[in-house]
């Protein structure tokens, strides 16, 4: 490959590399799998440059390369899940993959719509199979063609068309849609924002309580547990607030959700990732891994 054409396919992969690296995640689930998938997807695609015969576009071209790594690393693995809603069955050892991480995502980002990557909706996609998975997100979110979404996948139209209406109605029943919830540019989810991260810095239980919805739940992500309704999300996390200031919080974004990195005594604790309607905060998603503290807040580390 000449310099030219290596300058012309890097120039190509750039326009495309939010966009890949948002579907890498929606299919997997997991932040930095989709940061590997997006490395080597420019790889292949620089090793399979001079036997690309153009017809297709370059886009459906590295799309393709994109989602096939997404179905060699699913096949290596369970699906990726919340703990939120699983059968006691399903939280039995053994019984379910990896956890769902959180993705970051920026306001000024105008790829990546906010609704293709909140939680509920990622968490509902891990429910279809990884063909399902890949047909839905090629035809629904990133508008391909049946014609292109075959080509990508390697399936006739009818085929696709199939696996497009199955795929719909098993993500209607694993994560039927909400209307009522906000993003995270909207003032009154900043608002609720900012009244959760000042109840919890100042160690505010009351403060907290009238953020909560009656019918609000909290989610630790990778305990096997949940949390339903107001007076259960109070009991199990007022007595992990502590005396006021324990808590620093900085807000974020994440999911197209508003959310917050955490600090407990000064050490990193991890990212909240709020659902939020007009009328209170929703569900309450906990990320508790250290390590994300820098991966959404980079430049405080």
């Amino acid at each position: 490959m000449g310099a030219s054409e290596a300058g012309a396919l890097t120039e190509a992969f750039e326009r495309e590399r939010r966009g890949l690296f948002a579907h890498a995640y929606r299919m997997l689930g997991a932040y930095h799998e989709a940061e590997d998938v997006v490395q080597d997807t420019y790889v292949r695609a620089l090793r399979g440059w001079e036997t690309f015969e153009r017809r297709s576009s370059v886009r459906t071209w590295l799309y393709r390369i994109a989602t096939n790594v997404c179905l060699n690393v699913i096949e290596g693995r369970g699906r990726r899940v919340r703990s939120f809603g699983l059968a006691p069955d399903d939280l039995a050892e053994g019984q379910f993959g990896p956890w769902l991480e959180p993705f970051p995502t920026d306001p000024a980002d105008l790829v990546t719509a906010r609704e293709s990557v909140r939680l509920a909706f990622v968490a509902g996609l891990q429910h279809l199979t990884p063909r399902q998975r890949a047909v839905l997100l090629l035809r629904e979110v990133l508008v391909f063609s049946a014609a292109e979404t075959g080509e990508v996948l390697g399936m006739s139209v009818p085929a696709v068309k199939s696996a497009l209406q199955r795929a719909r109605a098993r993500l209607d029943e694993a994560a039927p849609a909400r209307d009522d919830v906000l993003d995270a540019t909207s003032p009154r989810a900043r608002e609720l924002l900012a009244r959760y991260m000042a109840a919890w810095e100042t160690s505010d239980a009351d403060a907290f309580r009238e953020v909560l919805r009656v019918d609000a739940a909290i989610e630790p992500v990778g305990s096997g547990t949940s949390y339903a309704g107001r007076e259960a999300c109070l009991a199990f996390a007022t007595p992990s607030m502590g005396p006021a200031g324990a808590w620093r919080m900085v807000a974020t974004e994440a999911n197209g959700q508003p959310a917050a990195v955490a600090w407990f005594h000064g050490e990193p604790y991890g990212v909240a990732v709020l659902t939020v309607a007009q009328d209170g905060i929703v569900a309450i998603t906990l990320f508790g891994d250290p390590t994300l503290a820098k991966t959404f807040t980079p430049r405080l580390e």
